[in-house]
């Protein structure tokens, strides 16, 4: 019983005072939980979950659960999973993550990386060791997707190609294993773009041993008038099929520049995504960062609604709703 006491206590203060992201209210436990185990596939159907766009953060602008808790409304139904992105060094939990913690949500890390050669070198142990006990102490499953999209050519100054990868991803895991990290499942995401021509992605793969879920991020290709999510993503399904492991689209999004053919892209993905293997969808509800956003890299479904209707038709789906998650359920 001690021990559970102290297991508990610990969980509250990590949920309550760690890593405030500056005025965040910040969510307590409302119960003991008990030390978590990793998120499993559903049995039937796929988990249904999104990343949403909070915009720039100002005295009016709603926080990223906040708009979380939007987009849920506009769906008509709550999230499985929601993806959050941190930075290589960023304290975690911060007030969101907790937010999402307290709740039947699953969270999904994706943890941005630093240089492959200074992982290997173990200069960055501390930061993994941090980020493994701090992920333990939630005592929640949580989806861990390192170094998503790792085989793109802007990021070959610090990934140094798919062997300096591979060692850096079994490097974390194995640290993560030495602080006996239970509550994740390891999340390996290149591109769907990546598994075409060259097949370049296909080199990174750390092994069946080294991963949980496969996964990629399927988007339509630029170059392109119109390509539906089937043909952008038949390549990766290619290679997953010869591998016994669930998968994850960790992100896919249909494009402004779409216009009136949005609603179809979606229900064409509605219907690609029903494969045995696919357990898990996670849409995109944002615009890229880092680049004056042109209608081609821009993915939310806010102020068309349209898109926004053919969107709930594919979230309301029983086949994407293993868990039955409404959005007014506790």
């Amino acid at each position: 019983m001690r021990g559970r006491a102290a297991a508990a206590f610990a969980l509250m203060v990590v949920l309550t005072g760690c890593g405030s992201d500056g005025g965040d209210p910040k969510p307590t436990m409302q119960s003991t939980v008990r030390p978590g185990v990793a998120p499993a596939p559903p049995s039937h159907g796929a988990y249904f979950g999104a990343w949403v766009d909070a915009g720039p953060r100002g005295a009016n602008q709603p926080g990223p659960f906040q708009a979380v808790l939007h987009f849920e409304q506009n769906i008509g139904r709550k999230l499985d999973i929601v993806n959050t992105y941190r930075t290589w060094d960023q304290p975690f939990p911060r007030a969101d993550d907790a937010a999402v913690l307290n709740s039947r949500r699953y969270l999904m890390l994706s943890w941005n990386g630093t240089d492959t050669r200074l992982i290997t070198s173990g200069s960055q142990d501390p930061v993994i060791h941090a980020k493994a006990r701090a992920i333990k102490a939630t005592g929640r499953p949580i989806f861990l997707r390192w170094q998503w999209e790792m085989e793109r050519p802007n990021l070959r100054h610090r990934i140094h190609g798919p062997d300096a990868f591979i060692a850096a991803w079994r490097h974390i895991r194995a640290i993560f294993q030495q602080n006996r990290v239970n509550n994740v499942a390891w999340v390996w995401c290149p591109t769907a773009k990546g598994f075409n021509g060259e097949d370049r992605a296909a080199a990174y793969y750390p092994g069946d041993n080294q991963v949980d879920w496969l996964c990629a991020d399927v988007y339509p290709e630029l170059g392109y008038d119109y390509r539906d999510f089937s043909e952008s993503a038949a390549a990766f399904l290619r290679f997953a099929k010869a591998h016994p492991k669930p998968i994850m689209i960790g992100e896919f999004g249909v494009p402004v520049s779409y216009g009136p053919r949005r609603p179809e892209w979606l229900r064409d993905a509605a219907k690609a995504l029903r494969k045995p293997q696919i357990k898990a969808v996670v849409y995109f509800d944002g615009d890229t960062y880092g680049i004056k956003p042109t209608e081609r890299m821009r993915f939310s479904l806010e102020g068309d609604q349209p898109a926004m209707s053919a969107m709930r038709e594919l979230a309301t789906t029983p086949y994407f709703n293993p868990r039955d998650l409404a959005v007014n359920s506790d």
